[in-house]
Parts: C-alpha cells; sequence; structure tokens
C-alpha cells in the first residue's frame, strides 16, 4: 500500500484507527489465517509461552515493537489457527507452562483467526490466555467482546496511551477523537464479564503529572476498584523505540539515562494516587 501509515512524524497527518485497522487486516490476514513473526517462551507472567503477531492500527512514538509493526508486508508469514495453537502447544510442553499469550502489535486484529485459535486454547491444558491489546477493536465492536466472553480461560490486557485527547493524538498518531474508544473497550468487557487487567505508559518524561492524574480520574469514573487492575509502566530504550521518538520529534536521548528516579515517582505517586481514588464502598457493575 503506497499510503499506508508507517510511523509519526512532525507535520504528520492524523488517522483513523478503526480505518487502519482495515487496511491492516488486508495484509496480515488471508480468511481465517494470519501473520506472526515468532513463537517463544518468555519469563513474564511466571513463565508463559507467546505468539507475536505483527500489524497494528496505532502508531505510538514510544512502541517496542520490531519494524514488522510498520512493515507488515514485508514480514512474517501466515498461520492458520491450529497450526499456532500447536506451536504454542509444543513450547509450553518444552518449557512446562500451561499459561500462554497472543501479543505484539494488535493481536485483535483477525477476528475469525482469534475467535478460532480462543476454541483450541479453551479445550487444551493451557489454564489462562492472555491477549493484549489497545482495545480500539473491542471498543467500537460489543459483539467481538461478547464472542470472546463465552471463553473462560481469556485474560484481556488493555494498554492505555495517554490521559486526554490531545495527549493520545500526538503520542499515537490516531485522531483525537479516537481516544474514548479503548475506554469504551473497558465498559464492554465489564458489560460482559470478561476478566481483564489494563497497562498504561506513565512515564513521567512522557506523562505529566496532570495527564496522568485526569488518566486516573478518567478510569475511576468507569469503576472505582479499577485503578487496581492497573499496571503502570516506564519507556524502556529500545532501539525501535529510540528511532520512533526521533522520528515523532522527541528528545529520545532522556531515555537512555538511568531511571532511579522515575522508579520512585511510579511508586510513591500511584500509591497516593490510588488510596484517594479508590472508594472504599465498591459500586456494583
Amino acid at each position: 500500500m503506497k499510503h499506508y501509515v508507517r510511523y509519526v512524524r512532525p507535520g504528520f497527518k492524523q488517522f483513523d484507527p478503526v480505518v487502519l485497522a482495515r487496511e491492516t487486516a488486508r495484509i496480515v490476514c488471508k480468511g481465517n489465517k494470519r501473520k506472526y513473526t515468532d513463537f517463544v517462551f518468555d519469563p513474564e507472567y511466571q513463565g508463559i509461552v507467546t505468539g507475536y503477531t505483527l500489524g497494528c492500527n496505532l502508531r505510538c512514538v514510544f512502541c517496542g515493537e520490531d519494524w514488522s509493526r510498520d512493515y507488515p508486508k514485508k514480514c512474517g508469514r501466515f498461520y492458520f489457527p491450529e497450526e499456532v495453537y500447536k506451536k504454542l502447544l509444543d513450547i509450553g510442553k518444552k518449557f512446562g507452562t500451561n499459561r500462554v499469550r497472543i501479543s505484539g502489535a494488535e493481536p485483535a486484529i483477525g477476528k475469525a483467526h482469534l475467535l478460532e485459535l480462543l476454541e483450541y486454547i479453551e479445550n487444551s491444558e493451557f489454564r489462562i490466555f492472555v491477549l493484549e491489546t489497545n482495545g480500539i477493536l473491542f471498543g467500537i465492536d460489543r459483539d467481538y467482546v461478547q464472542a470472546i466472553s463465552k471463553f473462560r480461560k481469556i485474560r484481556v490486557r488493555v494498554s492505555l496511551k495517554a490521559g486526554t485527547p490531545h495527549d493520545f493524538a500526538r503520542k499515537t498518531g490516531a485522531i483525537p477523537e479516537s481516544f474514548n474508544i479503548p475506554f469504551e473497550a473497558i465498559r464492554n468487557l465489564i458489560d460482559h464479564k470478561v476478566k481483564f487487567n489494563l497497562a498504561a505508559v506513565t512515564d513521567p518524561r512522557l506523562m505529566s503529572r496532570d495527564e496522568r492524574n485526569i488518566l486516573l480520574k478518567k478510569l475511576k469514573s468507569l469503576n472505582p476498584n479499577i485503578l487496581l487492575k492497573l499496571q503502570e509502566e516506564i519507556i524502556l530504550p529500545y532501539q525501535a523505540t529510540l528511532a520512533r521518538l526521533d522520528q515523532a520529534g522527541f528528545d529520545w536521548r532522556q531515555y537512555l539515562l538511568p531511571l532511579p528516579i522515575v522508579k520512585v515517582f511510579r511508586k510513591v505517586s500511584r500509591n497516593r494516587m490510588v488510596s484517594s481514588l479508590v472508594s472504599k464502598k465498591p459500586r456494583k457493575h
């Protein structure tokens, strides 16, 4: 695709992430087949087997994925859901883990593939299936969320990018109007009783205290206890991350510095904010 969006630059024309999801799906999906770059064992989640997809509908400046995110046509290979399941199962047996994950770029692209893969996982010896997503497709499609809600093993991890529409556009390249879509995804997950957790890059080098407070208050408005599901993250200086920050006009050099101050900020300020925002009597939903 000649005009396929790849990364953010100064003066960048913002895009609709829903449209970009459709464009990306035409590249990384063929019927129920989906492109992957690798299948590995990761030490995260106390040991988990991970299938890494490629192709995304956001262009986060702090993204740590390799260049397959930006050039999905040139990378990876197509797999049927059964092929993916067998690869994951073989690695799980080798390393003795019953946890499995689909991550990398945006795994929710390719609805038919994901739902069929979930059928295999549901009827397997795997105990937990973690799906990492930016939430855009689950925010616009309640039927998609309803479809995954029938699977007992799924745990959705929604990655939030910013606290305001302006900052969302600045960091992801997407139009500001799409800022609320991941929060709609959270509502849909709550409504359909899907187990989920949240992540957000609240690194103070990229997110101000004011923006962070706005984000936390917005989450609290969805459910008073939801902040207990939030994992706050810092930016790691991967080569692709630094290149994307540089392309977008951010000062990438500061991300090479030691992070003791950042870690202290995250620990102290998050504890203070959680204690002040989480009500003692949680509201039922």
